[in-house]
């Protein structure tokens, strides 16, 4: 047997058990979410004298859960875990070809119609996540069901909608697999590129020494419904503010620019104290051999931001220069 054909059939059975592993994490996790919405509900309707303090019990449960298994369990979930178990309060009536993302976006909808169309399309098109949210936003159910010409709004959804071809790197890169598994992400990710570029940009920049100090790394953002990660954040002491950084492998986009300004904007509001200056957020895009850095403020004075942030910040070229010698360490290592 050839070295090709030899490696052609280890590929396909790496690939194979990934894949089994993927579905059987998935299955589990999205039965045990199930059952703990099972318990949350009984819990609740044993009296009424429980239910006029349950929001706090429910805190108090997951205060305890998260410092047990890790995050996954705060409060916001266990009220989706509830509402899942509300929604289908027939285990039968839940499909495990569905991921936890998939269920926490098919809960949000109130037409029970509707919410069973999108399961059933979902499972037989076998649409991601960020398909169904798609299709979800852009009211193809209603479309469908109001349009005269339903092959064209058909066509138009699978053209514009990607199949499910998630590779196993990328599935798991779902926090609430993290969560589930309580598993550091670099564990699963360590000869991941970026992920390795953001391991040394952490400790490049607290090496400037310009009054930076580490905060976090894949900071969680909670609003309303939905979910935002930070690469890393930081505090800086002589600025007085927050730094958001989010490093992309490729070119900078708006879609880019326009999340950091969300994440700037949801930061200010929750996070920053009454004496703490604007957050900054810097998006680090590199492709090939060339860096951008590309700061977002919330100032309506771009000489107050030139003048009074770039001083103490890397700058360009350093910032260029760091991601080339750690984008050439890595290559050199693979």
């Amino acid at each position: 047997m050839s070295d090709i054909v030899i490696l052609k059939d280890i590929r396909a059975l790496v690939i194979a058990s990934k894949s089994e592993l993927k579905h059987s994490v998935n299955s589990v996790m999205v039965q045990t979410y199930w059952h703990i919405g099972r318990i949350i509900v009984e819990d609740e309707q044993q009296g009424q004298r429980r239910a006029k303090y349950g929001a706090k019990q429910l805190e108090e449960i997951a205060n305890s859960l998260t410092q047990e298994f890790g995050r996954g369990f705060d409060s916001r979930n266990l009220r989706n875990m509830r509402k899942f178990y509300l929604t289908y309060p027939i285990w039968n009536a839940v499909s495990s070809k569905l991921s936890w993302t998939h269920y926490r976006r098919l809960i949000r909808l109130e037409n029970s119609e509707a919410r069973d169309w999108y399961m059933s399309e979902s499972i037989e098109n076998s649409w991601s996540a960020r398909a169904l949210d798609r299709q979800i936003s852009n009211l193809y159910y209603e479309r469908l069901l109001s349009s005269q010409e339903k092959g064209v709004v058909v066509q138009e959804a699978k053209e514009k909608t990607e199949v499910l071809q998630v590779s196993v790197k990328n599935y798991l890169r779902d926090p609430y697999i993290f969560d589930f598994l309580n598993l550091p992400m670099s564990s699963l990710l360590e000869s991941d590129v970026e992920q390795a570029l953001i391991d040394n940009l952490q400790q490049f920049l607290l090496e400037l020494g310009r009054g930076f100090a580490f905060v976090s790394r894949q900071e969680r953002l909670t609003v309303e419904d939905q979910d935002f990660y930070i690469d890393l954040v930081f505090y800086n002491f002589k600025l007085k503010c927050f730094l958001l950084i989010d490093l992309k492998l490729g070119k900078l986009t708006h879609q880019d620019v326009g999340q950091m300004d969300t994440y700037v904007r949801i930061y200010d509001k929750f996070h920053k104290g009454d004496d703490d200056n604007a957050t900054i957020g810097l998006i680090l895009c590199s492709e090939d051999s060339k860096a951008v850095a590309k700061y977002s403020v919330l100032s309506d004075s771009q000489q107050l931001f030139s003048s009074k942030y770039l001083p103490f910040l890397p700058t360009e070229e350093e910032l260029k220069q760091e991601l080339l010698r750690e984008r050439k360490l890595l290559r050199e290592r693979t």
